[in-house]
């Protein structure tokens, strides 16, 4: 089993990767660490702390399409957080395609997807705005199109609601909403987070936030061995 990790400014996935009981082969540069997961030269990865931008830039070579999931973990409830890149999931062919990705890989652990739509309103806020008739409207057509192949609840903008009923899925109106969600809840708040599968590759990748503290670089490296043992692969 090998399992490379990224090197950048912050210095705790080094500290990280001394606290796991497992080997972590540690790199310090975005062009070496994406030629290594396009390359196949692990068996998973771990962004660490390097830049997310070069990173994305140098695989996009070779994977038109990536979609970054979170796992996060608020109250001792596990879901997926989806689209958490700030350039994912702006179209709705894109999220069809991040719901049947991520309830794929879900289904892989041997869970059942439970789907919540998240969109930017109540829904007695129609008429409000456009920008929110629009992301109500699409959230409902969304709803409506994956319905007969996943259990799903369009949960308006009630992502409270979500998570409290168990929703293993939870996906948000698009990517710059997703990451402020993670950031909310992880970075500024009480959830823990397990890093983000990246769906849409032939291997392993946590995605991970460079403003993680050693605890949270420690759960994704434990993520990846997990997935590792339990043989998950992606796409």
């Amino acid at each position: 089993m090998k399992i490379v990790a990224g090197v950048g400014r912050n210095k705790n996935i080094v500290e990280a990767s001394q606290k796991v009981d497992f080997p972590v082969e540690l790199v310090d540069s975005e062009e070496v660490f994406a030629d290594s997961i396009m390359e196949k030269k692990a068996q998973a990865h771990v962004r660490g702390s390097l830049n997310s931008s070069l990173v994305l830039k140098r695989m996009k070579t070779r994977y038109k399409e990536l979609y970054r999931a979170s796992c996060m973990e608020v109250n001792n409830k596990k879901f997926l957080l989806a689209p958490v890149g700030i350039d994912e999931g702006d179209h709705l062919l894109q999220k069809l395609q991040i719901i049947r990705l991520g309830a794929k890989f879900l289904e892989k652990l041997g869970i059942d997807p439970e789907i919540a739509i998240i969109s930017g309103g109540r829904s007695e806020d129609m008429g409000r705005s456009r920008r929110i008739d629009g992301s109500i409207a699409q959230g409902r057509l969304l709803t409506k199109i994956i319905r007969d192949k996943y259990s799903v609840e369009h949960y308006y903008i009630l992502i409270e609601e979500a998570i409290a009923d168990n929703a293993n899925f939870i996906l948000a109106p698009d990517g710059i909403s997703g990451n402020l969600i993670f950031r909310s809840l992880v970075l500024s708040g009480c959830a823990k987070s397990h890093g983000a599968i990246t769906l849409g590759i032939d291997g392993i990748y946590i995605d991970t936030s460079r403003s993680l503290d050693v605890s949270g670089y420690q759960r994704a490296l434990e993520f990846a061995r997990y997935l590792l043992e339990k043989q998950i692969q992606q796409p």
